[in-house]
């Protein structure tokens, strides 16, 4: 972990000099970070193994899974080729190098994302992932995929309606 935790928003970056720490944020949370918060967030709130996500924004399936055994998660981000994890209440994203935080409180997550500078809200209901994103001042919605029904998602489509 980097010892400029404070000080360091996005990825603790030091100049050959003074090895003074820079930050180089992104302008908003980045769509695949929202995604992965919200699988992330399925994950430990249900125990339930996330096999894709579904945003709906993107009108897209995404090829993100997690699941958790303790406090531990593992992910993977087939989209981008990466994975992701850790333990609570901080996980890495290797193909962005970034750290986000997550503090899980029944239902919901609460958390930053040091990639963006944004902070995000989360909640688990009726099966589906509702994320808040701080920075955007808008809500994500995510539908999470049954691992063990190929292509269906763990909310019934009588729920949906």
């Amino acid at each position: 972990m980097c010892a400029y935790t404070d000080a360091c928003i996005c990825a603790c970056v030091t100049s050959g000099l003074d090895r003074a720490p820079f930050v180089v944020p992104h302008a908003a949370m980045l769509p695949h970070t929202r995604a992965l918060v919200a699988a992330s967030t399925f994950a430990f709130v249900t125990g339930k193994t996330v096999a894709g996500i579904y945003d709906h924004l993107g009108q897209r399936r995404l090829k993100i899974a997690a699941q958790v055994k303790g406090d531990q998660l593992q992910g993977a981000d087939g989209d981008r080729g990466t994975r992701f994890g850790g333990a609570l209440p901080e996980l890495y994203d290797a193909g962005d190098e970034a750290y986000i935080s997550i503090e899980i409180d029944g239902m919901s997550a609460t958390g930053f994302d040091r990639g963006s500078s944004h902070a995000y809200t989360a909640r688990v209901e009726d099966e589906c992932v509702q994320l808040y994103d701080h920075g955007e001042k808008s809500w994500f919605t995510y539908d999470v995929q049954d691992p063990n029904a190929a292509r269906n998602y763990h909310r019934t489509r009588a729920s949906r309606s």
